[in-house]
């Protein structure tokens, strides 16, 4: 799978509740996580990946390409044109206008709802294939989970420490990255546990 030359950060804060009404469609986050993660791709190459048809991944790449999300590049070999995300990170909603606040209420609940989904796939195959990796990757390999007692000023400094210690090695900022890197995945979430008394 290739992977393009890093570039400048840009983490786009989505404000408009027409460009999150577009991403509140699972086969959209997939397309865009996936050209997060991996760089710049054709439709066919997504369409493997995101489990559909090059030319539906076409028509949802040009949907998002209308708010800026992705952009077209030209192809190297004439042929099929490929994307690439134009953030590298994103951010929904930050303002009061309650329309934008339902759009980023409306995408975050789809993303949980995929997350949940892939990530439980991608870590059942993680494990599956686990005993054929190289002993370096396997031994890097972590599965964890914690419960911590804090309070909100302490989960908001974790959460700042976190994003501080990992933003290096995001794949499509990073210019250092030494020869045997891949993609790894890594996934955070952290909230007031549902199941914890009111105060």
């Amino acid at each position: 799978m290739s992977f393009t030359s890093s570039r400048p950060e840009n983490r786009r804060q989505i404000t408009d509740a027409r460009a999150l009404r577009a991403l509140a469609h699972p086969l959209r986050l997939a397309l865009l996580n996936h050209l997060m993660a991996f760089g710049t791709q054709t439709a066919s190459q997504c369409a493997e990946v995101v489990g559909s048809t090059a030319s539906n991944c076409s028509y949802h790449l040009r949907s998002l390409a209308r708010y800026g999300l992705v952009e077209s590049v030209d192809p190297e070999d004439g042929r099929e044109r490929p994307w690439r995300s134009t953030a590298t990170g994103l951010q929904f909603g930050g303002t009061d206008d309650p329309a934008v606040a339902l759009g980023a209420d409306t995408v975050e609940r789809v993303l949980v709802e995929k997350q949940i989904d892939d990530e439980a796939a991608l870590t059942h195959r993680a494990v599956a294939g686990r005993d054929a990796l190289p002993a370096d990757w396997k031994d890097a390999m972590r599965l964890s989970g914690y419960a911590l007692r804090m309070t909100p000023d302490e989960l908001r400094v974790l959460g700042d420490r976190l994003d501080a210690l990992i933003r290096p090695y995001i794949g499509l900022t990073r210019e250092d990255a030494p020869e045997g890197s891949e993609v790894v995945a890594l996934h955070l979430n952290a909230y007031r546990h549902p199941d914890a008394r009111t105060s």
